[in-house]
């Protein structure tokens, strides 16, 4: 069964080779426009799930024949399925026609400084499967490319799936992304030609890397508790600290895709150096790197914690760990973690002046915390943030915890390919 490739006309021309094979004969420029025409339909079911011919025909402004006739090869080819009549008061009832889950599918995959995440999603956009917690350590190194390869390829072979099904991988990864162009420029930038490319020709599918804060930011406006509002901030709060912005209900990525670097702002009068070679930016005093930092100087300097015992054996104290004392009443974690979260306030601040926000949604390991996170937080905010601009910002914790940046890339390769972004 004959089935035509929803990827933008352009897309199609210069990078799968003239996949729907139209040139100047009549015939093939009537099958390049049905195609289009057939393209606009998933894109609206794609947002609005379900609709009758009659919907169609309004929205688009197309004929009833024309709508009939394409739906018709839509549910041949596979795309769409009959979800039976709708109930009305009186008259003929009218089919109702959706998006077929078992079309197609789409695959996030989230690299984390310490482990990859993974996620399939059906061609309707729901979670079919889902692996998290896979071992990694992120070096900007062709083995660790190799190893996100390998497990993804393993991923999809545990789940039982037929690569061919899968038109696209999502890769959300953390640092300086350009999501158009398709490099990365803090990891995996061994390579002359885009990561994308890379990846495509070692998996066979479709690729797209988005920055995991942007990511975030996406899924929270699909599946979390962005509702609304149009202009949000998502404040991504881990080891490092990043935004994503959202203006006037789409997503923000700047000229060359690196808007959000929140944490390399110049905040502090230290000499401290940053990851990104300057001194005094935002994440050397307020980030989860910082406060493993700082948590280890105060016990070399004396202070006494839960922790303690396993810092004397040589064991690493990560930010899960701090998280987990504070959780347990451990008075050294929740004074640093009020410290961090103070220091991180002013930045906020900064944030809100310049961009005036409906909503900020706080996300990331840090947020896990809770109140003893969120209150200095606030307290900072309305400290340095000018109250006339602030006052009408609201705040919302993240309800999608670690599968905000996983299912976030997952969405986006979707989007990207139903044209809906």
């Amino acid at each position: 069964m004959r089935k035509f490739i929803i990827f933008n006309p352009k897309i199609i021309m210069d990078d799968w080779g003239n996949v729907l094979k139209f040139g100047k004969d009549r015939s093939s420029a009537a099958e390049y426009k049905n195609n289009l025409l057939k393209k606009a339909i998933l894109s609206y079911l794609t947002t609005h799930e379900e609709a009758t011919i009659a919907d169609l025909s309004n929205e688009l402004t197309w004929s009833v024949p024309t709508v009939t006739k394409l739906i018709q090869e839509l549910k041949e080819e596979g795309y769409l399925t009959d979800l039976g009549k709708l109930e009305t008061a009186g008259g003929r009832r009218p089919n109702v026609f959706g998006l077929a889950a078992d079309a197609f599918y789409f695959l996030g995959v989230d690299i984390r400084r310490r482990r990859l995440e993974f996620v399939l999603l059906d061609f309707k956009g729901y979670i079919l499967h889902k692996k998290q917690e896979v071992p990694f350590v992120l070096e900007n190194t062709p083995e660790a490319l190799e190893q996100v390869c390998q497990e993804t390829e393993k991923f999809i072979s545990e789940i039982g799936m037929n690569r061919k099904e899968i038109i696209g991988i999502g890769f959300s990864l953390t640092g300086r992304v350009d999501s158009n162009s398709g490099y990365s420029y803090t990891y995996f930038n061994f390579n002359e030609i885009p990561l994308t490319e890379v990846l495509q020709q070692r998996l066979g599918i479709r690729a797209y890397i988005e920055n995991d804060s942007r990511a975030m930011m996406y899924a929270e406006k699909t599946a979390g508790v962005v509702k609304e509002e149009k202009n949000v901030i998502f404040l991504n709060i881990g080891r490092g600290v990043g935004v994503g912005i959202l203006i006037d209900n789409k997503l923000y990525s700047g000229k060359t895709g690196f808007a959000g670097e929140f944490g390399h702002i110049p905040l502090f009068p230290n000499e401290i150096l940053c990851s990104c070679g300057k001194k005094g930016c935002l994440e050397t005093e307020a980030s989860g790197l910082a406060l493993e930092k700082m948590f280890v100087e105060h016990m070399k300097a004396g202070e006494i914690s839960v922790l303690s015992k396993q810092w004397k054996k040589g064991k690493e104290i990560l930010l899960y760990d701090i998280i987990q004392a504070a959780h347990n009443d451990d008075m050294l974690a929740i004074s640093l973690i009020s410290e961090i979260a103070e220091k991180l306030g002013r930045g906020v601040g900064i944030l809100i002046n310049l961009l005036n926000p409906e909503l900020i949604v706080i996300g990331g390991t840090l947020s896990l915390v809770g109140d003893y996170f969120m209150l200095p937080l606030k307290t900072a905010i309305n400290k340095y943030a000018l109250s006339l601009i602030s006052k009408d910002t609201c705040f919302k914790i993240s309800k999608l915890g670690d599968n905000a940046s996983v299912l976030g890339v997952a969405m986006l390769i979707r989007a990207k390919i139903m044209n809906i972004l």
